[in-house]
């Protein structure tokens, strides 16, 4: 009998973790021609066109019922920096309705500031690590893998090898967490920063027995990218709003091309029985 020796890990997802080479994490790789004519984006914003590089006109918007009247006017030239700047500030202003409530509200902004400093570097924050611990528990997951240790403990002292195998395959059969409640992960921040969640792994990092019971901690790490592919822009969900029309553009657009990052998160759970 093979006895089961700690930690190990009882869970990979198929995507892998750290998968740069995914579409969403491409950046300044389209041109203002393939954004106009593949993608359908001409209006992108009410505070700057980001292919001129020139602030909107209050009467330039399509909301003014003067839109095009007096032919195309532009605003002041912008550099490059300024111009981010300016929709960056506006995607912080237009994120409000995916963001209005809860302690995770202000993430989207930290993620967005993290965004804008361009280096791509992973991004992780006690919140999230918080944010992802509570998706956890409020799952199934937990119950399956607690089922699992219970049934393939032998004798309160004995831990064999292929507890291993059937937590994997109660793992299997659950929905790992993701951020995509109907409701509340729509307005709390968690929907927009995550929604879903890209990679997963779970360990067992230790598992104790005695004549009175059992008691494991496990470990989940999960991994999401921050960024947007192209099949995301041509999702109407997705592209009717100008929050994730500007993000697009700051992302792809090879005038701008800003990093997309990978989020990280992790939460311990202790399970007894």
């Amino acid at each position: 009998m093979s006895i089961a020796v700690f930690p190990q890990t009882v869970f990979t997802s198929h995507r892998p973790f750290n998968h740069y080479g995914a579409d969403d994490m491409q950046y300044g790789d389209l041109s203002e021609s393939a954004l106009k004519n593949e993608f359908r984006l001409t209006h992108i914003s009410d505070v700057v066109d980001p292919f001129t590089l020139t602030r909107v006109l209050p009467f330039s918007t399509p909301q003014n019922r003067f839109a095009g009247v007096y032919g195309a006017h532009h605003g002041q030239p912008l550099t490059r920096e300024k111009a981010a700047q300016l929709l960056f500030e506006e995607m912080q202003v237009k994120c409000w309705p995916y963001s209005m409530v809860g302690p995770y509200r202000h993430l989207i902004n930290r993620m967005l500031e993290h965004m804008m400093k361009g280096t791509g570097s992973p991004f992780s924050h006690v919140l999230l690590d918080q944010a992802y611990r509570e998706k956890i528990k409020s799952g199934d997951t937990v119950e399956k893998i607690r089922d699992s240790i219970y049934k393939h403990i032998i004798n309160n002292d004995t831990i064999k090898q292929s507890i291993i195998t059937e937590t994997r395959k109660a793992i299997s059969s659950t929905i790992l967490p993701k951020f995509n409640s109907l409701f509340l992960d729509k307005i709390n921040g968690m929907g927009i920063t995550v929604h879903d969640v890209n990679s997963t792994k779970i360990a067992i990092l230790d598992l104790d027995t005695n004549q009175k019971g059992w008691r494991a901690t496990i470990r989940f790490t999960g991994q999401d990218h921050f960024g947007l592919d192209k099949e995301d822009i041509t999702k109407t969900r997705f592209k009717q709003f100008q929050f994730f029309r500007i993000w697009f553009i700051l992302q792809r657009y090879e005038k701008l091309g800003f990093k997309p990052f990978m989020n990280n998160m992790s939460a311990t759970i202790e399970i007894k029985g």
